[in-house]
């Protein structure tokens, strides 16, 4: 079976995420994508992060009607920080039969060398980059791709996907400010976020 796992901070999720799934659900056959927010992303700041638990019941209200999803809180349970390799290390373990993809974004790519045991992720699973800026072209991205696999071995697959003009700290902040997000998140996950009365502080 083809097995994606796609991490994230998710806080809050919003359409740009729900895009990036559809597209790749839409360019590779996958059995499964197991969707899993990350409890200390190790390239953020956690300033503003909502509970562990809030970020993936918005998950499931976000990709609920996509097939082959399923959400995991594996990652929420450790301890630390959410390093990639220590999460593909245990999906490997469970699912030792399955051929892993690890789905990302293109700005993730471009400092992909940076990030803890890097050469062991190329090794447990194949990229898929989701090219989602403007600001990087795909040109740039598959010389990039090139480049690792060449140097590390692997497999790099890059998915062009529509840009998503705003990020999640945006959002918190138009949240903040008490102004409409609906265009930019899903109309579960707004009224998850007033009933809940997320981000206001």
């Amino acid at each position: 079976m083809n097995t994606a796992i796609y991490g994230g901070t998710f806080n809050p999720v919003h359409k740009g995420h729900y895009n990036c799934l559809k597209t790749v659900l839409d360019s590779i056959e996958l059995d499964r994508i197991i969707v899993l927010p990350d409890r200390l992303p190790p390239h953020k700041s956690s300033e503003g992060l909502v509970s562990g638990k809030e970020r993936l019941n918005m998950c499931e209200l976000a990709f609920k009607d996509l097939e082959k999803v399923s959400f995991s809180d594996w990652e929420l349970k450790q301890k630390g920080k959410s390093y990639s390799v220590i999460t593909l290390r245990h999906f490997h373990k469970k699912y030792h039969d399955d051929k892993l993809f690890f789905i990302m974004g293109s700005d993730m790519l471009l400092s992909f060398e940076s990030w803890y045991e890097y050469k062991e992720i190329l090794r447990l699973a194949t990229l898929v980059c989701v090219s989602r800026e403007n600001s990087v072209t795909k040109q740039l991205l598959e010389e990039h791709a090139r480049k690792l696999t060449s140097e590390n071995g692997g497999e790099i697959i890059i998915v062009d996907a529509k840009p998503f003009e705003v990020s999640s700290t945006q959002i918190r902040e138009m949240i903040k400010k008490s102004q409409d997000t609906s265009c930019y998140l899903d109309e579960n996950v707004v009224q998850y976020i007033s009933d809940n009365n997320l981000y206001r502080r």
